[in-house]
């Protein structure tokens, strides 16, 4: 097989090497993807004969391979050759946004476990750790240079890649004595490329379904992504727990083993994306120069700022997680902290099995009901709802560091509430966006910008939640006081929140004036 010229694909015809057929991706005012295919002898000298050309519409994208399957021996060279059916999306939409989630909740929750099963201050992890977010925050700055160059799946098979040699350098850093220099930089490389797969992870998962479509598996789409995280989070924190209190392992050894396993599940991300992942619909300004790259950038950023009610909507973007930004960062240290400080006492394995079973089953169900919810209701109508259900259970936090109760299990059921609410809410946010703010002719960039203001809050969140726990006197009691203040703009911004663009009953997006609630 040889390219002829783009989109324009030759294929040897089996049997015959006297002939070719030819595959062109063609667009049309009636169909969006047309293969046209054409047999033909092998051009002899002075051979003027002609093909004939056959068109089939296909459901599939533009190819990016052999998009149509080689003919047998004894096929009519007149049919046209049917393309590869579409993998079904249940097919790599769990595993991309298991293997979005995973390296996200490494680099920004689980480094902060592991540096305080290693002795490091809470002052500290807060700080240090929420500086790991700015790739998300950043993002958008490289986000457009990505469209010119390669396509979206070969972006996220390689950083997957990228962050299989990363999390196995941070276990290989930690034996050293320099190992809290050493293992951040190596969670940084993690971050840049986990924030570099999210960009085209979501890039493919938009250009590949249409809005009504991924309306139907935003529930999936959040739930697997927050199932990675509760792998990360639940499983690998249990399993370290595990193998300090069975095996008696030092803390080192445990969370060696465990970076070892997270390498390990990114390069198995990898091999199964390359046979599942569709390449998502090429950019615009893909295949051209550097050049047209950066006014790819600045284009992307003036069309941006043009869309109606787009401060109102980076605001509701900003604040809808405000709350829950510190409670990500400071939750878990609550957990492990002693009783003496103010915290619950649990060990790495009780938090484990908290967030990776109660967790996971209350995240489950909470997704599904948000996506549910959304699909029947719309957006528009539910909004307010999912952002009300995202915020009032960090009640469940505040109740906690006043009761500080004992049972295992009553502890599980107040977390499973708050993660429940967190996954009903948290499909809201992610539709929002791409509903909202994504459309246009830079849809994946304006998403990402969409995303970093997103992860701007956790960074913010998390840079001063440290600064918090201390201002308040390392009280707990106090600092989830502020929490529940924290979680007040959200619901009053929700109630707010302009929607300029609807989806219309046939799946496309319709432009409407800006109005709120």
């Amino acid at each position: 097989m040889r390219s002829s010229r783009k989109h324009c694909l030759e294929f040897p015809w089996r049997g015959r090497p006297d002939a070719r057929v030819v595959a062109r991706h063609a667009r049309f005012p009636w169909a969006d993807n047309v293969v046209m295919v054409s047999y033909a002898p092998r051009p002899q000298e002075g051979d003027k004969s002609m093909s004939a050309d056959l068109s089939r519409i296909t459901g599939g994208g533009t190819p990016s391979g052999p998009a149509l399957a080689e003919a047998a021996p004894g096929d009519d060279p007149g049919v046209a050759v049917p393309a590869r059916p579409a993998r079904h999306p249940l097919t790599w939409v769990p595993s991309l946004y298991l293997a979005m989630g995973l390296p996200n909740v490494l680099v920004g929750a689980v480094a902060a476990i592991l540096y305080k099963n290693l002795g490091v201050s809470n002052e500290d992890i807060a700080l240090y750790t929420s500086q790991m977010y700015l790739p998300w925050v950043l993002k958008p700055l490289w986000s457009p240079l990505l469209e010119p160059y390669r396509t979206k799946r070969w972006w996220v098979i390689t950083m997957q890649f990228l962050m299989m040699a990363s999390l196995g350098a941070v276990a290989f850093c930690l034996p050293l004595d320099g190992f809290f220099r050493a293992s951040l930089a190596f969670f940084w490389i993690t971050g840049f490329a986990s924030a570099t797969q999210d960009i085209v992870a979501d890039g493919v998962f938009m250009t590949t379904m249409p809005p009504r479509e991924q309306a139907s598996y935003a529930g999936l789409q959040g739930m697997c992504w927050n199932l990675g995280a509760v792998v990360a989070s639940g499983l690998l924190v249990s399993l370290t727990g595990w193998l300090h209190a069975s095996l008696h392992w030092t803390w080192v050894q445990c969370w060696m083993a465990v970076m070892l396993g997270a390498a390990a599940m990114m390069g198995g991300f990898g091999l199964w994306h390359l046979r599942v992942l569709p390449p998502g619909a090429p950019a615009a300004v893909h295949g051209q120069d550097l050049g047209s790259a950066m006014l790819s950038l600045r284009q992307s950023w003036a069309t941006l700022f043009q869309k109606p009610s787009i401060w109102m909507m980076l605001a509701v973007v900003f604040f809808y997680r405000f709350g829950e930004g510190f409670i990500e960062k400071f939750g878990p240290l609550f957990l492990l902290d002693p009783r003496s400080a103010g915290g619950l006492g649990l060990d790495n394995g009780a938090l484990g099995h908290i967030y990776g079973t109660a967790g996971t089953v209350a995240f489950i169900a909470g997704a599904f009901l948000g996506g549910f919810i959304a699909a029947k209701m719309t957006l528009r109508r539910s909004f307010l709802l999912l952002a009300i259900s995202l915020n009032l259970p960090h009640l469940t936090y505040y109740y906690l560091s006043h009761a500080m109760p004992t049972d295992l299990w009553w502890i599980g059921a107040v977390v499973a509430i708050e993660k429940f609410g967190f996954g009903m809410g948290s499909v809201g946010h992610m539709l929002y966006m791409m509903q909202q703010i994504a459309p246009g002719p830079f849809k994946m960039t304006h998403y990402a910008m969409a995303t970093g203001v997103m992860a701007m809050t956790k960074w913010a969140t998390g840079s001063v939640s440290g600064w918090l726990f201390a201002g308040v006197g390392q009280h707990y009691a106090s600092f989830f006081g502020w929490v529940l203040v924290f979680s007040i703009p959200p619901i009053v911004l929700a109630w707010f929140a302009p929607f300029p663009i609807r989806t219309g009953h046939d799946g496309e997006a319709e432009a409407t004036p800006a109005s709120g609630h």
